[in-house]
């Protein structure tokens, strides 16, 4: 018998090597894809007339829309059933300086849509692999605008602002956001992008209070954080303005157009709790903030002399000496947490009633000492406070944090910090015990505070007495 010779063996060998390739390639080519749906809206905030652009990547052949408003009822006001599909690279710097996908639709908002939050759901099917995984897939993402009236103040008096900049600061697609905790490799990011697949908190905390402002027959028109800076003209349409939930990131100009709209007689209403905590910079015509947060010392602003009240770290910072409590009443330096963080977990969630002659009170029948709210933890999560000094039992600010003079502290419940929170910050004691506080001040408007991001959960679980004290609020400051 005669070898071949090792040239021609080598050679047999390597043709065999390429035809098990390609035939694997081949293969591989005829397995499903991973199937996935995601996308976002070009601007935060539009209005009636303006066109909405949905910038969407899938690695499907096409994908379906449908917008919905979400309030006391979900009303779909727009689908479409299939939308050309196409799969488009995410950049590295994604989640600083967003995606740059180009529109997949583009819709002018008609006339007739309410304002409102809108959801807007992508979803994708198909039918697998060639030869094998041959079953029915689908896959869905989300993402979400908001809607301000064609005329401001036309359809109500009360404004609800967003907590949209919060939403931002939490999402950490592309692998970062303004947290180490969930980030990349454990790190923290000091900018973020709307321009790209969003997260929202609206479901938890403003969902509910929509919900039942909208069934009890009170109407409300809607804006983002960002309108507040960059529309500064559409307070002068309404007598109160609310904040629901988690509103931690605000900018200077939306606190300066906000204090000047108080100092002008205006109300608003702060039904929520860490608000106001961090200073934020709009950039990139309010497609993105920066945050440097407790690595201040990095931010551009810092070395910059007369430069640092807009350092982007704590608005009580005491380089940026803006302490939130001028604009709330309270802070998160005299609160903390309260059932959540490992911190007070068996807290009662419940406000104690100090004053309960006040207006604020009127019809609840609540009186000095009892509590309220504690079976939905109306008390939860996040807590603003003020430094408080007790007489004869009763709770009174020492101004010295901030809180405007005529401040009335007319609930509290316990709230402190988890260890962690101070060790970066000389200024914070470590272990301070705060309060949750619930008051009123006059200062031009009126301003009330109920010190805690979860009042909302009240209304969600119908307690009387955060129904009460919410409808006197709205009806007394929407006048």
């Amino acid at each position: 018998m005669t070898l071949p010779k090792p040239g021609f063996r080598i050679v047999v060998c390597l043709i065999g090597l390429l035809f098990i390739s390609t035939e694997s390639a081949r293969a591989a080519s005829e397995e499903p894809r991973p199937l996935f749906v995601e996308g976002y809206a070009g601007n935060t905030s539009y209005a009636p007339g303006d066109e909405l652009t949905l910038h969407v990547s899938t690695s499907a052949a096409a994908f379906a829309i449908e917008i919905t408003r979400v309030g006391a009822k979900r009303d779909v006001v727009w689908s479409s059933p299939s939308v050309i599909g196409k799969e488009l690279p995410v950049p590295e710097n994604a989640s600083s300086d967003g995606c740059g996908w180009p529109a997949a639709i583009t819709l002018k908002i008609p006339a007739d849509w309410r304002s409102g939050y809108y959801q807007v759901a992508l979803r994708a099917r198909d039918t697998g692999g060639k030869f094998t995984q041959r079953n029915t897939r689908t896959a869905e993402g989300s993402c979400y605008f908001v809607l301000r009236a064609t005329e401001p103040g036309k359809s109500s008096k009360i404004l609800l602002q967003l907590s949209t900049h919060t939403y931002n600061a939490y999402n950490n697609w592309g692998g970062f956001s303004l947290y180490g905790f969930h980030g990349r490799g454990g790190n923290q990011g000091h900018r973020v992008s709307i321009e790209r697949p969003p997260t929202s908190q609206f479901s938890n905390w403003e969902q509910p209070f929509v919900e039942w402002a909208e069934r009890s027959g009170i109407a409300l028109e809607f804006a983002a954080n960002g309108d507040l800076e960059s529309r500064p003209e559409i307070l002068k349409a309404y007598r109160l303005v609310l904040s629901v939930g988690h509103d931690e990131y605000w900018s200077a100009p939306m606190r300066d157009h906000l204090e000047k709209f108080i100092a002008d007689g205006g109300n608003v209403a702060f039904f929520s709790g860490n608000t106001c905590c961090w200073q934020v910079r709009s950039e990139d015509g309010g497609k993105s903030l920066t945050s440097w947060k407790q690595n201040y010392h990095s931010d551009p602003v810092y070395a910059e002399r007369g430069s640092q009240a807009t350092l982007s770290s704590l608005w009580s910072h005491h380089l940026v000496n803006r302490p939130e409590n001028q604009l709330t009443g309270v802070g998160f330096l005299w609160g903390g947490y309260h059932k959540s963080h490992g911190q007070l977990m068996d807290g009662s969630g419940a406000f104690t009633v100090h004053r309960p002659d006040h207006w604020l009170f009127a019809g609840t029948g609540l009186k000095r000492n009892d509590s309220f709210g504690g079976k939905d933890t109306i008390v939860g999560y996040e807590c603003d406070g003020c430094e408080l000094v007790w007489k004869d039992g009763l709770p009174f600010p020492t101004h010295r944090d901030g809180t405007p003079k005529s401040f009335e502290v007319l609930g509290s419940a316990p709230a402190q910090w988890h260890p962690d929170d101070s060790a970066w910050y000389d200024k914070w004691e470590n272990g301070r015990k705060g309060n949750a506080v619930l008051g009123v001040y006059t200062q031009g408007g009126t301003v009330f505070t109920c010190g805690s991001t979860d009042w909302a959960h009240g209304l969600r679980g119908k307690d009387p007495f955060v129904e009460k004290i919410t409808r006197n609020i709205l009806e007394k400051l929407a006048k």
